[in-house]
C-alpha cells in the first residue's frame, strides 16, 4: 500500500488534486467535488490534531474496521460516511482545494516525525499506518471524481 509519507506518492496526490476542476463529474456517491475536498480535510485534521470532531473510542469499530483503514484493499464505492464527516452544505471548490493543499503542506512538514498521537476513535496507528490511511482515503475520493 502506498503511503502519503512517500515523496513520490505525495506528488502524485498533489498532481491529481490539481487536475480536478469545479466541473469534475463524480462516478459514484452524493458529494459534489467541493464537498469531497472539504470531506478529505477531516482525516488530515484528525491526524494533525487540528480538530477531533467529538470522536470517542469505540471498541467494536476498532475491532472490526481499524485494519480496513490502512490495508491493501481499496475502499468500496459508496461506503457509508461517518456522521461527523458527512457533507451536505455547498462548498466552494477553489477554497476547499486550497485548504486541502495547505493541510498536505503541513502533513509534509511533519514527515520526519516518527511518533504520532492516537486517533481519538481508533487508538494507536504506526507512522506507516497513518500514511497508508491518508493515501487510501484521498485516492478513493480522487477516483470518485475521475482522477
Amino acid at each position: 500500500m502506498k503511503s502519503l509519507f512517500d515523496t513520490e506518492t505525495l506528488l502524485e496526490i498533489r498532481k491529481r488534486l490539481n487536475a480536478l476542476t469545479e466541473n469534475s463529474e463524480k462516478h459514484w456517491g452524493k458529494m459534489t467535488v467541493g464537498q469531497m475536498l472539504h470531506h478529505c480535510q477531516g482525516p488530515l485534521n484528525i491526524m494533525l490534531e487540528k480538530k477531533d470532531y467529538g470522536i470517542r473510542s469505540n471498541f467494536l469499530a476498532t475491532l472490526f474496521f481499524k485494519k480496513m483503514l490502512y490495508n491493501d484493499s481499496p475502499f468500496k464505492k459508496s461506503l457509508p460516511t461517518a456522521r461527523f464527516l458527512k457533507e451536505t452544505e455547498p462548498r466552494n471548490f477553489t477554497n476547499e482545494r486550497t485548504k486541502l493543499i495547505a493541510l498536505l503542506d503541513e502533513f509534509e512538514s511533519k514527515r520526519t516525525q516518527e511518533e504520532w498521537n492516537a486517533h481519538p476513535g481508533f487508538g494507536y496507528f504506526t507512522k506507516q499506518q497513518w500514511g497508508q490511511m491518508q493515501y487510501k482515503h484521498l485516492d478513493h475520493h480522487l477516483k470518485q471524481f475521475g482522477e
